[in-house]
């Protein structure tokens, strides 16, 4: 039975965990911290419970198949409920988008913004649907080592209409008009790490998930997915060491040999690392061992870090609903504080999500949990004067559109941001969602998941393929266990 090693125990972590013991192996996970979930830990003060990171829960077929992998369904671990609205879009006080569940409700929310649009949004929702099909199918599961990896006769036929070399921008303005509409449908390319005019249409797919698959919350929150991983691990008989820092992967006769952590050595037969893949490579591995020297990394286009803010509330606020987008300001303009003249924004748009109002166990009775997430660039000067002056701005401008008070009643406040990612996730630059995924970012212009000069390391999360975003992270980690596990039986 081959030694493993996981560094990391996030999504992608906990996911190649598995698969590897699946696959038979002896698997054991390092943390560098002190709970499992990545950037998707939680904590717990003063009766609120608070998911750190990911709020969103899109795709729900991706979660289905992990646990369909291992004979097990989602609903043997947590309760799912669908959210309805899905979510609101906040374009000023008197002018908000709400989102339905139903799609026919969706179709009359178009109807009566952009007359017409509804035979518009059933031909666009349905090439969305064709290339959520072909991706999740054909495209997301590769290793990307080659572009050979690609060209089945399926997708080679299917190319033109999967969008790879038209902007998201330029193709939902083809469909619609209202700067509403156009609004809703590029707002999921911010999951993506930038930017709709430089997003591949193809990502459209993520707008069919979004309106036809629905938005979902697992109750008792996000954590909860990490919880069931974790159970799903132990009983795979995965050892899980948390609070362990890994300092340095020996390398002998062209292979991975030792881990040197803070609990001690540890010998292995291969690894998966799905921390952060600079961190890995710049501060784990002699530089002879390295796929990427440093300034490889400083030419690529990350995603954006975000400054958050946990906060407790002492009553239940008016207007806000699960999911709240307030786009009460300039996308673009923001978009180019982040992008193009990385900056502290001036007028942010920024993103609350209130889980309160869908559970309540997550904070005392009569309380509201709050999370609030502004999207910053990478790499800026975080100090905590930055934090509160935004934060006193942010929670103005809800005031304003609830029409409610909220800062007098703020019983508990956390923030977390640029220097927060950088010390618990070792995050280049502080950012929060990993490479954008631009076409020049692409499948096989990701940084590789497979170490070219020591044959038995491995990459999976956020930095690699398929990319940022917590379905594709777990499905990180099962390519990555594949390789790996392949790798291992051929080495026999």
């Amino acid at each position: 039975m081959s030694k493993t090693a996981i560094i990391g125990g996030g999504f992608s972590g906990l996911s190649a965990a598995c698969f590897l013991a699946k696959h038979g192996h002896d698997v054991t996970v390092f943390e560098k911290n002190s709970s499992l979930g990545g950037r998707a830990r939680s904590f717990s003060e003063q009766g609120f419970m608070f998911d750190m990171g990911p709020s969103w829960y899109w795709m729900p077929d991706v979660f289905e198949k992990f646990f369909g992998e291992f004979d097990r369904r989602t609903d043997d671990y947590y309760s799912l409920v669908q959210l309805d609205p899905g979510f609101q879009v906040i374009f000023d006080k008197d002018d908000v988008l709400q989102v339905p569940a139903s799609i026919d409700g969706i179709y009359d929310v178009f109807e009566q913004i952009e007359p017409g649009s509804v035979v518009k949004l059933k031909k666009f929702l349905a090439e969305g649907k064709f290339k959520y099909e072909v991706g999740m199918q054909k495209l997301v599961y590769k290793p990307s080592f080659s572009w050979r990896e690609f060209a089945t006769i399926e997708v080679l036929a299917s190319s033109a209409r999967l969008h790879l070399f038209r902007t998201m921008r330029a193709h939902v303005r083809s469909y619609f008009k209202d700067e509403r509409l156009v609004a809703l449908m590029e707002f999921p390319s911010l999951f993506l790490g930038a930017t709709a005019q430089n997003i591949p249409a193809l990502y459209s797919l993520m707008n069919y998930a979004a309106l036809s698959m629905g938005t979902w919350y697992p109750k008792g929150g996000m954590v909860e997915i990490v919880i069931a991983m974790e159970h799903l691990a132990s009983s795979l008989k995965v050892d899980i060491v948390t609070g362990c820092v890994v300092s340095k992967i020996e390398v002998d006769k062209g292979e991975a040999a030792k881990l040197d952590t803070s609990k001690g050595d540890f010998f292995i037969d291969g690894i998966i690392a799905t921390g952060d893949y600079h961190h890995m490579e710049q501060n784990l591995l002699d530089v002879q061992h390295r796929n990427y020297k440093e300034n490889y990394w400083d030419k690529k286009t990350f995603a954006p870090s975000c400054l958050i803010f946990y906060v407790g509330v002492s009553k239940k606020i008016k207007k806000l609903i699960h999911h709240n987008l307030f786009f009460d300001a300039s996308l673009d303009v923001h978009s180019s504080e982040i992008y193009e003249l990385p900056q502290w924004p001036a007028n942010p748009l920024f993103y609350v999500c209130c889980p309160s109002k869908t559970d309540d166990s997550v904070a005392p009775d009569g309380m509201e949990n709050i999370f609030i997430l502004m999207p910053v660039a990478s790499g800026l000067k975080d100090t905590e004067e930055i934090r509160e002056r935004y934060f006193n701005l942010i929670v103005s401008r809800i005031e304003q559109y609830c029409e409610d008070t909220l800062m007098q009643h703020v019983v508990f406040k956390k923030s977390y941001c640029i220097n927060d990612f950088m010390n618990d996730y070792h995050a280049y630059k502080g950012n929060a969602y990993g490479l954008a995924n631009t076409l020049r970012q692409t499948a096989v212009l990701k940084p590789s998941m497979r170490n070219k000069k020591v044959k038995n390391i491995f990459y999976a999360g956020q930095l690699t393929v398929p990319g940022p975003g917590v379905p594709p992270a777990i499905i990180s980690g099962q390519i990555a266990a594949s390789q790996l596990s392949n790798y291992l039986k051929r080495a026999l």
